[in-house]
């Protein structure tokens, strides 16, 4: 099935969409990206060939998420997910994706998985991994950490996002700081006075962009307000 599936792929490539591909995730020298090698496909169409092939073995899968290519790494996270959701195979699932975080190393390929797997598995199991993750050197592991609270955000819990926040508050990377605004975000819109308790303490220490990203949909008067240090 391997081969099935690389030559798949491969026959979707598009060069020039992998030559934007490149430019918008950054993978020239000093980058985030920096190495990235894209085929060239859309996502909507590696949806559709998860699809196609189902249920892929897992050990197929770890060998596919070790790709240099973004679009075959990507193909894998999402199988993964689609069997997260459709096997018994959970535990595997997540405990393969917590031991190939190297190969998850963009933020595409972090957000469309960590939630669905990560953050699943965890709403009933000890979390204590994700604070060691948001302490890890690696820019992805400590995204992965804060996006995997995503799913707790969503069944109305947001402890463990407010504590990883403040882990993450003082990171040196922009990637992070959008991606913490976001999930304080997330809270609230579900909770704006639990999110605002928290911005009060935090807002004037914080990365000007994971402030805007955090008040994005308060109201106009508000967000100024925020914005000017005048709260």
């Amino acid at each position: 099935m391997y081969n099935n599936i690389i030559n798949n792929l491969q026959s979707l490539a598009n060069p020039e969409i992998a030559e934007h591909s490149q430019r918008f995730f950054k993978t020239g020298k000093g980058e985030y990206g920096e190495g990235d090698l894209f085929l060239g496909i859309r996502v909507p169409i590696i949806r559709q060939a998860v699809k196609r092939f189902k249920i892929v073995p897992l050990p197929t899968l770890k060998r596919l998420l070790k790709s240099e290519f973004h679009e075959i790494r990507l193909f894998a996270l999402l199988s993964l997910v689609y069997q997260y959701e459709k096997t018994d195979q959970q535990e595997e699932i997540y405990k393969i994706y917590l031991s190939n975080t190297k190969y998850i190393n963009n933020w595409d390929l972090v957000d469309t998985s960590t939630p669905n797997i990560v953050g699943s598995f965890l709403v009933n199991n000890d979390r204590k991994v994700l604070y060691e993750l948001a302490k890890s050197d690696s820019l992805w592991e400590r995204r992965i950490s804060i996006l995997a609270t995503f799913k707790f955000i969503r069944n109305g819990q947001f402890k463990d996002t407010l504590l990883i926040s403040e882990i993450l508050l003082n990171d040196d990377e922009d990637l992070i700081h959008k991606a913490v605004g976001w999930m304080l975000r997330e809270v609230g819109n579900r909770d704006q006075q639990t999110e605002e308790k928290f911005l009060i303490k935090h807002y004037n220490n914080m990365p000007r962009t994971m402030l805007r990203y955090a008040i994005e949909k308060f109201e106009e008067e508000k967000r100024q307000k925020y914005l000017k240090g005048k709260i």
